[in-house]
């Protein structure tokens, strides 16, 4: 009985030594290295870290090339939550028909927008929905949008040239040639009026009937030498 037991015994040993041999030796061969990252991305959608990205290209030039049907086909994941059909009931989000060019956080129809939303003020204009589309809680901190955002600048492009095609067709921006920063339509504006009043002081004041001079014109006019009056 002892020897049967033994004999068992020393099976059961060697077997337990043969199997963490084998461990060892198949650990050594097909070992890998933990990834950097853990998991995997899911394309378009915003990443939760910060930095690291590249430079967007300016969205008059993205929009220059945007695929309004490819935009469509973005816009899919969106439709739980929105309508885009004119006359549309709001849902969850509101109704998103004619956004483009609309006051933010403004009409569809007495949907309860977040006060977040509406400090933004202003209209719908490219770069803001660019902005909002990249990530709507960092445009509005505090929004009710739970959509992350989306991370490929084309794609953003896509999807406001779709929504301006339903029902807003607000005209594109024009693209900045090739080397050229994109146009600061504000700065141009001020320049303009600027230039606009330099040329308004010079002009005749009305119901004066004599020109208004600039200021160089009456410095040099009061160090002029007055004539003696002939009599």
């Amino acid at each position: 009985m002892n020897d049967r037991f033994n004999t068992i015994a020393g099976w059961a040993l060697a077997g337990g030594i043969a199997a963490l041999g084998l461990s060892i030796v198949s650990g050594m061969i097909f070992h890998s290295e933990r990834p950097e990252k853990m998991g995997y991305a899911i394309e378009g959608v915003e990443s939760g870290e910060g930095g690291g990205a590249a430079a967007a290209e300016p969205i008059a030039v993205r929009l220059a090339k945007a695929d309004p049907a490819k935009g469509a086909d973005v816009f899919k994941q969106c439709t739980a939550c929105h309508s885009i059909n004119q006359g549309g009931a709001n849902g969850i989000g509101p109704n998103l028909y004619a956004t483009m060019g609309e006051g933010i956080a403004q009409g569809k129809g007495g949907y309860a927008f977040s006060d977040a939303l509406k400090a933004v003020g202003g209209n719908w204009d490219f770069d803001k929905m660019d902005a909002w589309l990249t990530s709507p809680r960092k445009f509005a901190a505090g929004t009710k949008m739970t959509f992350a955002g989306l991370a490929d600048p084309q794609a953003r492009a896509n999807v406001i040239a779709y929504l301006n095609s339903q029902g807003s067709n607000l005209p594109l921006p024009a693209a900045p040639a090739a080397g050229e920063p994109p146009a600061d339509n504000a700065a141009e504006a001020n320049a303009t009026a600027g230039l606009d009043t330099a040329n308004l002081s010079d002009q005749a004041t009305p119901g004066e009937g004599t020109p208004a001079k600039s200021p160089q014109a009456a410095i040099q006019a009061e160090k002029r030498p007055e004539l003696p009056k002939s009599h």
